[in-house]
């Protein structure tokens, strides 16, 4: 996945957390949708997931490097079939490298690379519960990229899943960066816009591809 990356505009939506639209171009944006399609199969494809109260995320997810569960990391697939995860391709975890880079203008060291990815993908009504990404161990900033339709992203604050937040929509081809101090900030999907996809992408609903630095024990 060479060339075709783009930073138009650049918005700081909190301290540490930077929005790039359009950051995929559309030839790069079918690349990843392609490789998301691959990661889907089995073994270790795409799952429901289940929470500890006995909730259902209505988001489908496929994990590669480390399996994500409520709320921890596995090398295999402990809530799906059990098989080991798909692994990291390399070209995903210099994007990620890449995408840091863009938002903040300097690259991120050389110790943070990228070795976990969720994919999740939302149908038309598919949603998000405000959440932190705290499992990891590295401070490392969350990459998170947009395909297809597009969102209503709500990124608040770090003591509380209330107020203050602030929405944004993200697009097919967007970026968004948070690290820093907005790290463990609550975030979350309260809607998805159908129909909003490029046409000729070909997906239906929306992909979301968020690149994490496990850190030690992850």
């Amino acid at each position: 996945m060479d060339g075709e990356l783009f930073a138009r505009e650049r918005t700081e939506v909190a301290p540490g957390a930077v929005h790039l639209p359009d950051w995929l171009g559309p030839r790069r944006q079918r690349e990843l949708l392609e490789a998301c399609r691959a990661w889907a199969r089995p073994p270790a494809g795409l799952r429901t997931v289940h929470t500890p109260g006995g909730g259902t995320m209505t988001a489908r997810q496929v994990c590669l490097g480390r399996h994500w569960y409520p709320y921890g990391y596995a090398p295999t697939a402990v809530d799906g079939d059990g098989a080991p995860v798909k692994p990291m391709p390399a070209w995903l975890a210099e994007l990620g490298r890449r995408a840091v880079t863009d938002a903040y203008g300097t690259p991120p060291p050389a110790a943070e690379a990228y070795d976990i990815a969720l994919v999740n993908f939302y149908g038309a009504d598919s949603r998000m519960g405000m959440h932190r990404d705290a499992e990891e161990r590295s401070p490392a900033p969350v990459v998170s990229l947009s395909l297809g339709d597009a969102c209503l992203f709500r990124f608040g604050n770090t003591a509380s899943r209330g107020r203050p937040y602030r929405d944004v929509e993200l697009r097919s081809g967007d970026l968004f960066v948070f690290g820093g101090p907005s790290r463990l900030a609550y975030h979350g999907v309260p809607k998805v816009l159908p129909g909003t996809a490029p046409p000729a992408l070909g997906l239906t609903g929306r992909l979301n591809v968020t690149l994490r630095v496990g850190g030690p024990g992850a």
